[in-house]
């Protein structure tokens, strides 16, 4: 099984331009998008994460042909008795006599010693073997659906705080107004809020098609024709971290690599198992001049005495073992190191967003409130209320990069990467 890259498009939260755009573009673009979304939303339907798993693991295609590959080898355990082509013959002639006879002959050649029991050991271990790809399948899939989820959840956490910034907005749009007919301020800070509310009007749009493209990918991943999306009550940080998650992936790797294993541990015993002889029984019936009926029974052993093919097949199997085996040991190795490193960057998005969570988010709220006071009540310039606004906006900003960021590794951390060739 091929390594799995999952990528998914990131949000990016552009800063607010000074130039105003044009309205009527403006409004043409919102009305797209809330027709785009009227749409969307008419026909989707909420999944919790484990549903959504559920669902995954029971219509992905890959899995579905993963059983077909374990019902493959099943039926092909039926194949472990091979037995050799019945031979039939005919002579006619002068070989008994001047008169014109028939022989009339049959013979089957049967397998003997362990070769029926090889064969069907190795079946067994090739239905086990695509049993093990299956479980490493489901694992990858298991991981691509919670980024998925968890991308959605992201992208609604950013048009939330879209709608916050319009809040904050439109209310210094009014005040700006409102000071402006009273003749405290100029018409510079009306057309600049203006601008600014046009364009929080303008990223709400873009997050709508946003929100449509992450949609698709978890769509893509659960393989269903539902137009399916998370529920919106889902605490937005990843909350399902497990001790086993290393143990898990390592667990997964290892035995896929001790079946391989064993699939060439059988087939070095059927290589050899083909250098026994075959047993071979006959009957046969002719006339002899032209009387009918003689007949008798012939027996006879098939010896392969130049077995240098299997016993060189069965050699190459035995070096395929050290090979399995040293792959799972270089495979365990990358495994271990990418865990350190997972652990390791968890650790600093854990950091990053508690600080946000405790105190920086706190911050952004006291410094909007103080600001929005303070330029109400005319105590602040126009330009110190917009350079304190713009720093509490950076600052929930970041909060929503350190969510996503801290998911994102969470899930990498429960489902690190599992690398096999």
């Amino acid at each position: 099984m091929k390594n799995s890259i999952y990528k998914f498009k990131k949000i990016t939260f552009v800063s607010f331009v000074k130039t105003p755009l044009r309205t009527l573009w403006l409004n043409s673009l919102w009305l797209i998008a809330l027709l785009l979304t009227s749409t969307i939303s008419s026909a989707q339907a909420k999944i919790s994460l484990e549903k959504a798993i559920e669902l995954a693991k029971s219509n992905n295609i890959d899995l579905k042909i993963a059983d077909k590959e374990i019902e493959k080898q099943t039926v092909l355990k039926k194949t472990a008795f091979q037995a050799d082509p019945l031979q039939v013959q005919y002579q006619g002639g002068q070989f008994n006599s001047v008169d014109f006879d028939h022989n009339v002959s049959i013979q089957q050649y049967f397998p003997i010693g362990n070769i029926t029991k090889a064969n069907r050991q190795l079946q067994e271990e090739l239905v086990k073997l695509a049993e093990k790809r299956k479980a490493l399948s489901s694992y990858e899939i298991e991981k691509a659906v919670n980024l998925a989820y968890y991308q959605y959840l992201y992208g609604v956490s950013i048009q939330q705080l879209n709608s916050e910034l319009n809040e904050i907005y439109t209310k210094f749009l009014k005040n700006a107004e409102l000071r402006f007919q009273t003749g405290e301020s100029g018409n510079i800070e009306v057309i600049s809020a203006k601008a600014k509310v046009k364009e929080i009007e303008t990223q709400k749009a873009q997050l709508e098609y946003d929100l449509a493209i992450y949609q698709k990918q978890l769509q893509f991943f659960v393989q269903t024709d539902e137009n399916i999306i998370p529920d919106e009550k889902t605490v937005l940080k990843y909350a399902t971290i497990k001790e086993e998650g290393n143990s898990k992936a390592e667990g997964l790797l290892t035995d896929y690599y001790q079946q391989q294993i064993s699939v060439y541990q059988k087939e070095t015993n059927t290589y050899k198992a083909m250098r026994t002889p075959k047993l071979g029984l006959g009957y046969f019936a002719q006339s002899i001049n032209t009387d009918w009926l003689f007949q008798g029974f012939t027996a006879g052993l098939q010896i392969p005495l130049f077995g240098g093919v299997n016993s060189a097949k069965a050699k190459a199997s035995e070096i395929s073992i050290s090979q399995s085996q040293l792959a799972l040991d270089k495979s365990k190795l990358t495994l271990n190191l990418q865990q350190q490193e997972l652990q390791n960057n968890f650790a600093k998005q854990q950091k990053a967003l508690d600080y946000y969570q405790n105190e920086g988010l706190q911050y952004a709220d006291q410094i909007i409130s103080t600001a929005q006071k303070s330029y109400a009540n005319g105590d602040m310039s126009y330009w110190s209320y917009i350079s304190f606004l713009n720093q509490a906006i950076d600052i929930k900003k970041q909060y929503a990069e350190a969510t996503h960021n801290y998911n994102q590794s969470a899930i990498e951390l429960q489902f690190p990467t599992i690398k096999n060739n």
